[in-house]
């Protein structure tokens, strides 16, 4: 059984967009590299070839993932506020002792970018803050240990 992902609107647009650049731009300019190096003759030691093969197979591999990940994702909405964390919310939380807010918006995996504020509800902070409300403290086992956050705001 194919465990169930979730994208949100924007995600999914995202993805959609990096699937149509590898479909119509990086594809017919790898295969354009590939036919050249095969005009060059013998392939057992061309560099360029094998290059343009190691390239081409993470490229069909990575346009697959991407078309069965949009295939089988369930597409979440926000709805506008809420009183409890969930998929989609965008929440301000402060860890306990802290001075420094952190807003982290809640998404599936396949979107997830910590650099960017987004954390996969499947990671140690998105799983706990699952559920929670505004003002309630949350413990989050980390790498680093346990630590504990509020839940400053949920839009």
């Amino acid at each position: 059984m194919t465990e169930r992902s979730y994208l949100t609107p924007e995600g999914a647009q995202d993805l959609r967009r990096e699937l149509d650049e590898l479909i119509t731009v990086k594809r017919p300019e790898l295969a354009k590299k590939l036919k050249a190096a095969v005009a060059e003759g013998d392939l057992k030691e061309n560099a360029d070839y094998h290059d343009a093969k190691e390239q081409q197979a993470f490229l069909e591999g990575r346009i697959q993932y991407l078309e069965n990940v949009l295939r089988s994702s369930e597409i979440i909405e926000n709805s506008g506020k809420t009183d409890e964390v969930r998929l989609g919310s965008l929440v301000t939380i402060i860890e306990e002792g802290g001075d420094e807010e952190e807003v982290y918006s809640i998404v599936g995996a396949a979107e997830a970018n910590p650099r960017e504020g987004k954390i996969s509800h499947e990671s140690p902070i998105g799983g706990a803050l699952l559920g929670h409300r505004k003002g309630d403290k949350v413990r989050v086992q980390t790498p680093g240990g346990e630590t504990i956050f509020k839940i400053k705001q949920i839009k």
